[in-house]
């Protein structure tokens, strides 16, 4: 099964990656499929790839289900 997590972007350097924030954990991934994003934007990550700019509340909403299904701390 393939599954995107929302997260929000921390910071983004100068070579397209960036530094993502999912429930306080940090991992680095790559912004090349959604140019469009900045620091502060929700992106839909999957497989290192950020490949969707999503809103807050989606966000939001999303991770609420993930962990009312148990899903979310399996994956992260």
């Amino acid at each position: 099964m393939c599954l995107a997590i929302p997260a929000k972007i921390v910071s983004i350097n100068e070579n397209d990656m960036a530094a993502v924030d999912i429930m306080g954990v940090v991992r680095h991934v790559s912004l090349g499929l959604v140019p469009e994003a900045h620091a502060g934007d929700h992106v839909l990550v999957h497989a290192g790839f950020a490949i969707q700019v999503v809103d807050e509340e989606y966000a939001t909403e999303t991770l609420q289900m993930l962990k009312d299904l148990d899903i979310l701390e399996a994956e992260v």
